[in-house]
């Protein structure tokens, strides 16, 4: 199966956090959707491995994505090394994505800057017909990265009125990791009300910002290029 656009997250509800409302869009629009999680998160304080690869399924359900993987890198531990880099060639060749998106290159979390590194260097080293593994080489078009945790300033803003809801209840899938009042897990930054009412009011201001219901932000490593003055919103 090839895809349109693969998003990549260090830890399952890393892509919807970040790019959920655009990936629902996409999708919408009739693109081809997968996502790769790198870690199991086994490592969260709240919940099970387990317990994320259940809600993983369901948010993969509700985003409407076509295929999701994951790798299975030690959470917390992963480095940007050879046997980590030529895990995640072998699915980009596989799927040979268009688009890639992941992780901003430095957040709260050491393992979204980590896993933004890395997939940035297999992107390349996928593109180099020498490293053989039985698939063609692969690079995508572009690579961005979702804004999560940091208030980071994005390089562009996506459009995602429409599809707020549909990014909300695609995070809420993971209901041991956000605020749940009767659960008795211990309290981590992210299980506030104040992190999942977040969600929702982070999309509304970057849509004000750009004069539309919703959006989602995101960087790039290199310039950006439009046809016209008229791609701009």
């Amino acid at each position: 199966m090839k895809l349109d656009i693969l998003a990549i997250g260090a830890h399952p509800d890393d892509v919807e956090l970040g790019c959920g409302g655009t990936l629902a869009k996409e999708i919408k629009n009739g693109k081809t959707v997968g996502i790769l999680d790198l870690t199991k998160g086994e490592l969260g304080t709240r919940g099970t491995d387990e317990t994320r690869r259940v809600e993983a399924n369901d948010a993969k359900n509700i985003l409407g994505v076509a295929v999701r993987e994951n790798l299975g890198i030690p959470d917390g531990f992963f480095l940007n090394d050879k046997e980590n880099q030529l895990k995640i060639v072998e699915i980009i060749r596989k799927y040979q994505p268009d688009i890639i998106l992941s992780n901003a290159p430095h957040d709260r979390h050491p393992d979204h800057g980590k896993g933004s590194d890395l997939v940035n260097t297999a992107i390349f080293l996928s593109g180099l017909p020498k490293i053989e593994n039985g698939l063609p080489a692969w690079r995508p078009k572009k690579h961005f990265h979702y804004i999560q945790w940091l208030p980071l300033e994005p390089h562009f803003v996506v459009d995602i009125s429409g599809f707020v809801d549909t990014k909300v209840e695609a995070c809420m899938a993971y209901k041991t990791q956000f605020f749940d009042p009767n659960s008795s897990e211990p309290q981590t930054p992210i299980s506030s009300k104040n992190f999942t009412d977040s969600i929702r009011y982070r999309a509304y201001d970057l849509g004000r910002l750009i004069g539309t219901e919703g959006g989602e932000g995101f960087i790039s490593r290199s310039y950006i290029g439009v046809n016209n003055l008229d791609s701009l919103i």
